[in-house]
């Protein structure tokens, strides 16, 4: 089976979600446990840190999709960070850069929460 960690720190108002080593149907649960805990948490601002990550399945890109309408409902969103090039060319393929916003590093992404009028 595929490795696959995934990591949660806060950072102020921000949780970080870093994910490492290969995301698809099998370790997509992971990620939705932690989702669920962000939620349960009431902790909607999240930048998911894909620097360590490298695969993404279908799989795992459902899991954003399932969970980013709940973030945004509650003034916060799913913001997406360090992507290494083979993983946001899967992003890019589908069509994701229409729908969530991509940073090069994880600190632009926070800035982004933290800018007056921003989710």
């Amino acid at each position: 089976m595929a490795d696959f960690n995934v990591g949660l720190r806060d950072a102020g108002s921000v949780s970080i979600v870093e994910l490492k080593g290969y995301l698809d149907a099998h370790t997509a649960p992971e990620l939705e446990n932690i989702f669920n805990k962000l939620i349960r948490e009431n902790k909607f601002k999240v930048v998911v840190n894909f620097n360590q990550l490298n695969y993404i399945s279908s799989a795992g890109l459902g899991v954003f999709m399932a969970y980013v309408e709940t973030m945004r409902e509650n003034n916060g969103d799913i913001k997406f960070a360090n992507l290494k090039e083979n993983v946001y060319n899967i992003f890019d393929l589908l069509g994701f850069p229409l729908l969530y916003e991509f940073y090069k590093d994880e600190n632009e992404a926070i800035q982004k929460f933290n800018e007056p009028g921003k989710s």
